[in-house]
């Protein structure tokens, strides 16, 4: 029975990968709605992660970040389109700072097996975020719901893979 969840989730992540592919204003919006259901999430876990630590230097600073998140979130919900711009300019700085980080870990490992991945990650990184950028804020309305269908996309092909190799012990 676990096998036909897998299949049945997997080919339904890889239908809403393409749609969101086909369709990625709409996923766009879904996945800024998404984040800012995150965003309220982890503010009531950081709140309540705050009674849990000890002194109060650490509580106040968890309440603050708790209390910060609730407002990102709200507003993100309250504002998805507004949202959208954000998003995708924070996603365009990631990817800048994920490559450069990764380039320069990349050189680190020189000389051994993970120096050409590391390398040819970061530097791939760099240049989708530097091409968001160049094409912002234009590429706030497809971007997002890009990078959703994407995932959504190989995560159905992984799970579908998995349900697949497990066919003979099931």
């Amino acid at each position: 029975m676990s096998r036909l969840l897998f299949i049945i989730a997997g080919a339904l992540s890889v239908l809403a990968g393409l749609y969101a592919l086909f369709n990625p204003f709409p996923a766009t919006l879904v996945a800024t709605v998404l984040a800012g259901w995150v965003f309220l999430i982890y503010a009531v876990l950081q709140v309540v992660a705050a009674f849990q630590a000890e002194g109060w230097g650490g509580r106040i600073w968890s309440i603050l970040i708790g209390i910060l998140a609730f407002i990102v979130g709200i507003e993100v919900l309250v504002n998805p389109l507004e949202s959208v711009v954000t998003l995708t300019l924070m996603v365009a700085i990631l990817f800048v700072a994920s490559g450069v980080a990764k380039s320069i870990v990349s050189f680190q490992l020189k000389g051994g097996p993970l120096f050409w991945p590391v390398l040819i990650s970061g530097v791939a990184s760099l240049v989708l975020g530097l091409l968001i950028l160049r094409h912002f804020p234009e590429s706030s309305t497809w971007l997002l719901g890009f990078l959703l269908g994407v995932e959504l996309l190989s995560n159905g092909i992984a799970t579908l893979a998995f349900a697949w190799a497990t066919r003979d012990r099931a």
